[in-house]
């Protein structure tokens, strides 16, 4: 498996030294990029990343990232890793996040968030890889934009999730203290833009056990550092809550890959989601010591976790392609 090429980033980029063309060509991955328009008239930014020759394409991966991050910083490392292995790999930004348009981080409603995802995703598979197999990645707040894709999207339309970190409960370590948690609902009806809600730490300095990586992170020009706005904080925990209670409806197969010390977003609420799930393929991996960012871990820490993402999604995305085949064969000499 190639190494996740956050091994050659510095604190001013993900990029080290070289630019993005020279990154890319360096890895052996072809990029594009494009603005859509949404059906509330945001300008969203969307971006892929597809093996040159002569790797094959044996898959497609929707990208999904987390709260205050984007398409474009380290997620864009770990697509260029999943594109490397031999996947189409796609990412939007979204709404307030990146480049797209919207209240900087402002998700009062996850809905309309997750519309955006499905309307891209479709699309990129229609236009680049209508018969392969897809999977959806996400990180943190989007793993549960990603859970909720698949709670729409089912029979079949996806061939696994993978939730790295996934928001499917926040810790009591991160979340705002008592009483403010109980008075979100009416603040965030009055003053649902406010920047009032204290959490218990910086989010990047709880996630990003590497120091340097840390840097790196918040050397993004667009990586907002305020606090959470009132309805978005009230929203999240709602999500929490709704997706606890559906659990039992998640039937895709599932990687749950979740860091033993993650103290932003609940462990005990990924093992959960393991023993409820319906879903008849589903492996779930706690690594001990491990934070809330795996890719901010040490060197070895993330061949090993990432290395584990790669071997799932290859072991399924071939055995699909296999069972094309021996499909095909079959109707083609007319058993």
């Amino acid at each position: 498996m190639p190494k996740h090429p956050v091994a050659e980033a510095n604190e001013q980029s993900p990029f080290g030294s070289l630019t993005p063309d020279e990154f890319y060509a360096r890895h052996s991955v072809s990029h594009s990029s494009e603005f859509i328009t949404n059906s509330r008239g945001l300008k969203l930014f969307t971006q892929w990343w597809t093996p040159l020759p002569p790797t094959p394409v044996v898959g497609v991966v929707c990208v999904v990232h987390g709260f205050t991050g984007e398409s474009s910083w380290f997620v864009q490392l770990t697509s260029i890793l999943f594109a490397q292995s031999g996947f189409a790999t796609c990412a939007i930004d979204h709404q307030g996040h990146g480049f797209s348009e919207g209240l900087v981080a402002h998700i009062p409603d996850i809905n309309p968030v997750v519309d955006d995802a499905i309307s891209f995703f479709d699309s990129f598979r229609a236009r680049h890889a209508p018969d392969l197999p897809a999977f959806l990645y996400s990180e943190s707040l989007g793993g549960a934009i990603a859970l909720y894709i698949t709670l729409r999207q089912k029979g079949g339309a996806w061939r696994g999730l993978i939730l790295n970190g996934a928001m499917c409960g926040i810790s009591d370590k991160i979340k705002p203290p008592w009483p403010l948690e109980h008075l979100l609902f009416t603040v965030a009806w009055l003053l649902p833009t406010w920047r009032v809600v204290p959490t218990r730490g910086s989010i990047p300095e709880l996630s990003f056990k590497e120091e340097w990586k840390r840097k790196v992170a918040l050397a993004s020009p667009r990586r907002p550092v305020a606090r959470p706005r009132a309805a978005t904080a009230y929203e999240l925990l709602r999500v929490c809550r709704d997706l606890q209670g559906r659990f039992e409806e998640v039937d895709v197969p599932l990687l749950i890959c979740h860091g033993g010390d993650d103290v932003v977003c609940d462990p005990a609420c990924a093992e959960e989601l393991y023993k409820r799930a319906a879903s008849g393929d589903k492996t779930l991996k706690i690594y001990p010591g491990m934070w809330h960012q795996i890719v901010g871990e040490p060197e070895e820490n993330v061949e090993l976790v990432f290395g584990d993402m790669v071997e799932w999604l290859r072991t399924r995305a071939l055995s699909s392609k296999e069972g094309n085949s021996t499909r095909a064969a079959v109707v083609e000499g007319g058993v």
